[in-house]
């Protein structure tokens, strides 16, 4: 039954991405409206990644410890979005068109790389009792404006709305499958690798932040970016006390 609730959760935290899609095809919002929610959502993972990854790891392993598999995870999601780049993914989450330069194989397994860290540490919250409201509204705040940027540009693309969905219904499945895992195997009391897993799993989402929606939010809000991440930040501080 945790098992299940951990999948639902995955895909309805990235169902926000085919929200996003359907909107940036019907509405064709601006690149401004996108990079503010953008910002949000990026406080409010950096806050989850804070206040329920690290915190909780190290309550069961020492700082050395978390601090090495922080960088891991980073490395690996580096790792991982650096192959996908060389293969045409890298701008995947353009929203001028420039997909239409990249293999479009590329770009659906580097969507795919992208939802994996937040829905994995979903299935977290799932494990202690109860869906996590701040993680849950960052992952919803991130991946709708994803979603509307990386649709828009793959519209002006020339790809049909019809492909779109396909693609995003997929990562929502990947999604929830890491979910799942995610309440399998972060399990805090596990002294064996509860702890280390949760480090890992901050580590990929914190590169995936940094990688993927920072960059997309600065180039359209400058210097506007910083003070709208730290709204996002302290709106995760309040819902995490609640």
């Amino acid at each position: 039954m945790g098992i299940a609730a951990a999948f639902w959760w995955g895909a309805f935290g990235a169902s926000a991405l085919l929200v996003g899609a359907l909107v940036a095809y019907w509405f064709s919002p601006g690149r401004r409206v996108i990079a503010v929610v953008m910002a949000l959502g990026t406080g409010l993972l950096l806050g989850s990644v804070s206040f329920e990854l690290v915190a909780e790891a190290l309550r069961t392993r020492p700082v050395v410890w978390v601090g090495g598999m922080v960088l891991v995870g980073a490395l690996v999601f580096a790792g991982g979005d650096w192959l996908i780049s060389r293969r045409g993914g890298g701008e995947r989450k353009d929203s001028a068109g420039k997909q239409a330069q990249g293999s479009p194989l590329a770009i659906v397994l580097g969507s795919v790389l992208d939802g994996v860290p937040e829905s994995f540490v979903l299935g977290l919250t799932v494990l202690q009792g109860g869906v996590n409201v701040s993680l849950l509204t960052g992952v919803l705040l991130s991946n709708l404006p994803e979603g509307m940027s990386s649709s828009a540009g793959l519209k002006a693309a020339g790809w049909p709305q019809r492909k779109v969905v396909l693609m995003w219904t997929v990562v929502i499945l990947v999604s929830a499958v890491s979910a799942a895992a995610g309440y399998a195997l972060l399990d805090p009391v596990n002294g064996r690798t509860g702890g280390l897993v949760q480090a890992f799993a901050a580590g990929a989402l914190l590169a995936m932040l940094a990688d993927t929606l920072l960059p997309e939010a600065y180039e359209v809000e400058g210097v506007l970016t910083g003070p709208l991440v730290v709204v996002g930040f302290a709106a995760s501080l309040g819902l995490s006390a609640l």
